[in-house]
């Protein structure tokens, strides 16, 4: 069974949200940013729904968005690095569309991170390769169980990486 949709997941900084909205204008389907959706519809941004409801407070919140979208057809979905955590979040993502892990080298994704604020989990007291690191370390293997495809974004051009996904999509036609 040909699934409509395309979901993105990977560590934050593997260009999720960047690929994400180049792959749906390319392919003509709407585009959402888990992530987006939620500080659109709380009216404050990620770091302070942290800071106010905790990481647990932000990840009910972040189920019930993902649980929302996946139902939707034909759209693009890039969720936030931790989505996966919830289990009924990988179910709710695997049975809905195809699902691309995008992996990148810890270089890059320090590279890509270094100098956003919207990202609560890397202000910690660690060095954010410290955090990166182990993040990626616990995560890795959600990501490798939920996804149907994996891609490397470390030093691929966007063109190419959705290239490489058009391609894996064509395949399953």
């Amino acid at each position: 069974m040909q699934k409509s949709s395309i979901f993105l997941i990977g560590p934050m900084g593997a260009g999720k949200t960047t690929i994400g909205r180049q792959l749906a204008r390319r392919l003509n389907m709407d585009f959402y940013d888990s992530d987006r959706v939620i500080e659109e519809r709380t009216g404050v941004d990620i770091p302070l729904i942290f800071e106010k409801e905790g990481e647990a407070g932000f990840r009910q919140r972040e189920a019930a968005v993902i649980d929302e979208l996946t139902m939707k057809e034909r759209i693009v979905l890039a969720t936030g690095g931790g989505a996966i955590l919830d289990e009924n979040n990988r179910r709710a993502l695997k049975s809905h569309g195809t699902v691309f892990y995008l992996s990148s080298d810890l270089k890059s994704l320090l590279e890509r991170t270094h100098k956003d604020k919207n990202r609560p989990l890397l202000h910690g007291e660690e060095p954010a390769d410290v955090i990166l690191t182990r993040l990626i370390e616990q995560r890795d293997p959600l990501y490798r169980e939920t996804a149907d495809y994996i891609v490397d974004t470390s030093n691929d051009s966007l063109r190419h990486v959705i290239h490489v996904i058009i391609s894996h999509l064509d395949a399953t036609k």
